[in-house]
């Protein structure tokens, strides 16, 4: 059984061609997927029979189904979804105004190594495919009501999105297809630890997402020790090469900063990232930590992050502090897969 959300609208013209339907056929397909939020070829009504029994014997509509399904007082809603060779894997949906935000995974786990982070504890066992990219940004959209759909993405799940570039841009271009989900890409951001070689293939593509680049340090020094790939990659070629993708498509880069009491949070660490930042057109999301258990790192007092606030803003950084969402439903990237795998298995919830 293939996943139908891995073939293109071209193959699957081709695969109505071999059974003899009109090539039209597929724009329905797909018109029910996307949509119409269909979860079985059975629903799509306006297609004949003996088409939809043909679909259903070779193809399926999803690989992946739902474990665990968390809602926060917030509107935030987290799902923890099973892959059809048992991994699982994160994503949420956002509520804040009008805008419905989704935050996709691209990897059953992480190799990047981030200390303070989830998603990494137990290493990347595999990429994940076009279609688990996109069966997420599906299965959040069934979360809403008729009369919403999805605006915004960010892929800041579980995993390095540049280390699975593949699959991810085809994805990404079903999220933006007038076709797909019709979402702007204006509205994706796509975010990475900072690798040289895959920010410099997206400025080639033309990508026209947001680029978010983790720093999490404002120096080589400490950002070896809380981002381990980052090693054999100075902070100076990182933004570099974040510096080329502005340069190509004139998005405002985000920096990504997570706030760790005591280590990161101290004034002359934001000194040194006023001196880093000062002179480019980006925004600086400092992320205070979201503790994590079993791992020692704690949210900084409340002073120190005004403190450090104060420094950056007054040295003209483009600052905003990101917000909170869904705590207590584990909603940090890795938090939630982590509590289960570390728990009594429990029954699927909605």
């Amino acid at each position: 059984m293939r996943p139908i959300l891995e073939l293109s609208i071209d193959d699957l013209r081709h695969w109505l061609t071999e059974q003899g339907q009109p090539a039209y056929r597929a724009a329905q397909i797909r018109e029910w997927l996307f949509s119409k939020r269909a979860s079985s070829f059975e629903e799509m009504t306006n297609l004949p029979q003996g088409l939809r029994r043909a679909l259903a014997e070779e193809f399926v509509v999803a690989t992946s189904r739902i474990a665990l399904h968390r809602k926060a007082a917030d509107g935030t809603e987290k799902l923890l979804l099973a892959l059809h060779d048992d991994q699982r894997i994160e994503c949420v949906l956002i509520r804040e105004h009008a805008r419905r935000t989704i935050c996709i995974s691209t990897q059953v786990g992480c190799a990047m190594g981030c200390v303070f982070c989830a998603s990494g504890l137990d290493g990347v066992v595999r990429n994940l495919s076009q279609g688990e990219i996109i069966e997420q940004m599906l299965h959040l959209q069934r979360l809403l009501p008729a009369d919403e759909r999805l605006s915004n993405i960010v892929v800041m799940g579980m995993g390095e999105p540049l280390a699975n570039l593949p699959a991810l841009l085809p994805a990404l271009r079903e999220a933006t297809s007038p076709a797909g989900l019709g979402i702007g890409a204006r509205k994706i951001t796509v975010s990475t630890v900072g690798l040289p070689p895959a920010m410099d293939r997206l400025t080639a593509e033309n990508c026209q997402y947001h680029l978010a680049v983790s720093l999490h340090a404002p120096d080589d020094e400490l950002r070896r020790e809380l981002v381990p790939v980052s090693r054999n990659i100075p902070l100076d070629t990182v933004l570099s090469a974040a510096d080329r993708f502005f340069d190509s498509n004139r998005r405002r880069l985000t920096f990504e900063y997570v706030l760790l009491g005591g280590l990161n949070d101290q004034p002359a660490h934001a000194e040194r990232l006023v001196a880093l930042l000062r002179r480019r057109m980006a925004l600086l999301n400092v992320i205070p930590y979201n503790p994590v258990a079993g791992l020692p790192y704690q949210t900084p007092t409340a002073k120190a992050q005004e403190r450090f606030l104060r420094i950056l803003e007054q040295g003209g950084i483009n600052v905003q502090v990101r917000t909170r969402k869904g705590d207590h439903i584990d909603a940090a990237c890795g938090q939630l897969r982590r509590s289960q795998s570390l728990a009594v298995p429990v029954a699927p919830a909605e």
